[in-house]
């Protein structure tokens, strides 16, 4: 009658929608990025979950999820004991001593032992190179980077409200996923099995991301520590966590490793560099595509978009939720163009 198009109107009111639902969002980032730590960590928890209750005849979920986070307190707590003592008196003997071979770098210039023009001094005087560019700066920074790191996780209330909502996500998980299909009037067999996919794909994800910190920390603890390099398990220990950042985690983890290294007086500095080069072709290609399935798997070119993008958006919370993100994305494209083949073919005679 106004001679308003009826399918312009819808589109035009879809597309107001969307933008509506990622500024409202984009507005909450903060909140929302909350929440999708507490859902991955629930699904680190999720198999250890789920084995403990096949083996309990209670009817809820609640005791198997207190067993759960009492081993999981347990495990942690043992390790802080025998393991994060050495930790920390390595960090401290570093954070005296670093002053000092700070000094002893920039009061001799040289490329490296006897002047001799090896790979190793290259790399050494490169990363000497840049320490004594950034002396001042450097040795500034020391005496308050204890103080930095204990201000960044003064912030309890996430510390406490992870794991809580982790347990809710647990608990109330499957009863949240079964209240959402009845929601929807058709279609509920496609989105059962685009969320079964998407269960299966973040428990493969989050379990071999886990299994991949780990194996760094025991592999870099045993070879840097048979290779005498110093700090071996304060480095382990570093690049355990950076494991868990796609990309930029490893990367940083490595250059940490060999400046550590140079600054202490380490002389193998080449054999380091092998040995971080060859476990990353291992990781890479070997041990990372044999633990993730398919589904997971993404192209390079894609990953590294991912990243970069990631880190334009969130930083390094952007980096760490940007290959699932595209897994997911990826997963949901092919389930929607399933759906429209499917629907396709029933409209052929």
């Amino acid at each position: 009658m106004l001679g308003i198009d009826s399918k312009a109107a819808r589109y035009t009111w879809t597309a107001a929608a969307v933008l509506l639902l990622l500024g409202t969002l984009y507005l909450i980032r903060t909140t929302l990025l909350i929440f999708v730590i507490a859902l991955l960590f629930a699904y680190l928890l999720y198999p250890l979950t789920d084995l403990i209750e096949r083996h309990l005849a209670a009817k809820s979920r609640t005791p198997a999820l207190a067993i759960t986070f009492v081993l999981v307190l347990g495990v942690l707590a043992v390790f802080g004991v025998s393991i994060g003592s050495a930790v920390a008196e390595q960090a401290t003997n570093l954070t005296k001593q670093a002053p000092a071979f700070l000094d002893r770098i920039r009061q001799n210039p040289g490329p490296g032992p006897e002047g001799v023009r090896t790979l190793k001094s290259e790399v050494s005087g490169f990363v000497e190179g840049q320490l004594r560019e950034h002396y001042d700066e450097i040795t500034q920074a020391l005496p308050s980077l204890g103080l930095r790191v204990l201000s960044a996780s003064t912030n309890l209330v996430d510390l406490i409200i992870i794991p809580i909502l982790s347990f809710l996500i647990l608990r109330d998980g499957r009863g949240i996923r079964d209240g959402f299909l009845e929601m929807l009037d058709s279609g509920q067999e496609a989105a059962r099995s685009t969320l079964a996919d998407i269960h299966r794909l973040l428990l493969v994800y989050m379990r071999s991301l886990l299994f991949l910190c780990c194996a760094t920390f025991v592999a870099f603890s045993i070879a840097l520590s048979a290779l005498g390099v110093p700090y071996a398990l304060l480095l382990a220990s570093i690049a355990f966590p950076l494991e868990f950042i796609p990309v930029v985690g490893p990367l940083m983890s490595a250059v940490i490793i060999i400046a550590v290294s140079i600054i202490s007086g380490y002389s193998h500095v080449l054999w380091l560099v092998i040995f971080l080069g060859i476990y990353r072709l291992f990781e890479d290609y070997f041990l990372s595509p044999h633990l993730m399935s398919r589904g997971v798997q993404l192209h390079p070119l894609m990953v590294i978009f991912g990243v970069f993008a990631g880190g334009q958006i969130g930083g390094i919370a952007g980096i760490f939720l940007s290959v699932p993100s595209l897994a997911l994305i990826r997963l949901l494209h092919h389930h929607l163009k399933r759906v429209k083949t499917g629907r396709h073919l029933q409209t052929v005679p």
